[in-house]
């Protein structure tokens, strides 16, 4: 998923804008849009329920480019514990990172089968998703990736049912987001401008050669597994294109009927959060 920012920086493209860019993997990913809002980062990764949740609460931070278009997020089970839909969830134990999105995430998906997140026992597991899973401490895990986890489980040897999350009853919706304050986009339009249109050069180059992509981030990051990156950047690569072909571009309905399902699970007072929480203008310029 970071691959895109590394191509950027290992070729040059902020120096080319004129940008000096450390990326950093923060202690607690959880923090990112406080962090963001409060300008101690630039610029962060998040995702685009925590974002609507976090601006309700006052922190005034903005999706600026959608890095991954549609979910990776899912529920995934052993296979041979024959839990392979929803409803099969019932009573059993489900790890979980502890996002609040989760627990709204999996109640829908219960929901679209007749059951509810009260059916299920929620264990914070942390990231610690698969090794919980595989040891059996829980017969299921939400907020793991289908294009990361998965292939780590398979990798070791166990077969997994994967649910995706769009298919059980949960809109479509943009996974992982790029984020910059109100206050830094007022202010220092040119600089986020800089920073979408190299991000941009990366991206582009990651969907053109995605193997490519992923060695350059090995290159910077030697802990990376191949085993687990190529075949992952493969499933992957294609959620990062775009319809129109503006690598970035969020829809107005897609924010507006996220928003509505957020009001409706009970995680939102109200969806007007939605049309002030991205910003389309800095990608359309990069494009």
């Amino acid at each position: 998923n970071h691959s895109g920012l590394y191509v950027a920086q290992e070729r040059g493209y902020f120096e080319d804008e004129g940008l000096n860019v450390t990326i950093y993997v923060p202690g607690d990913p959880s923090t990112v849009l406080q962090t963001v809002g409060a300008g101690r980062d630039d610029f962060g990764i998040s995702y685009q329920p925590e974002l609507l949740l976090a601006r309700e609460a006052g922190i005034e931070a903005v999706s600026i480019m959608a890095m991954v278009q549609h979910p990776l997020n899912s529920v995934m089970a052993l296979a041979e514990s024959g839990i392979a839909e929803p409803k099969d969830l019932k009573g059993k134990k489900v790890g979980a990172p502890g996002l609040p999105s989760d627990e709204a995430l999996i109640d829908t998906m219960l929901r679209s089968q007749g059951l509810t997140i009260d059916d299920v026992e929620m264990v914070n597991v942390g990231f610690d998703l698969v090794p919980a899973l595989i040891s059996k401490n829980v017969d299921a895990i939400v907020g793991a990736y289908w294009v990361h986890e998965s292939i780590s489980a398979n990798n070791q040897g166990f077969d997994l049912n994967i649910m995706r999350m769009e298919e059980h009853g949960v809109p479509d919706f943009y996974e992982l987001v790029i984020v910059a304050s109100e206050e830094k986009i007022a202010d220092d339009p040119e600089v986020v401008k800089k920073f979408v249109k190299a991000v941009t050069r990366g991206y582009k180059d990651a969907i053109a050669d995605p193997l490519d992509a992923v060695a350059v981030l090995k290159s910077v990051k030697p802990e990376t597994d191949l085993e687990i990156e190529n075949p992952g950047v493969a499933l992957l690569a294609p959620l990062w294109a775009t319809e129109n072909g503006v690598f970035g571009w969020q829809e107005k309905s897609r924010w507006e009927e996220f928003a509505a399902w957020m009001v409706e699970s009970g995680r939102l007072t109200s969806a007007d959060a939605a049309a002030s929480a991205y910003d389309n203008s800095f990608v359309k310029d990069a494009n």
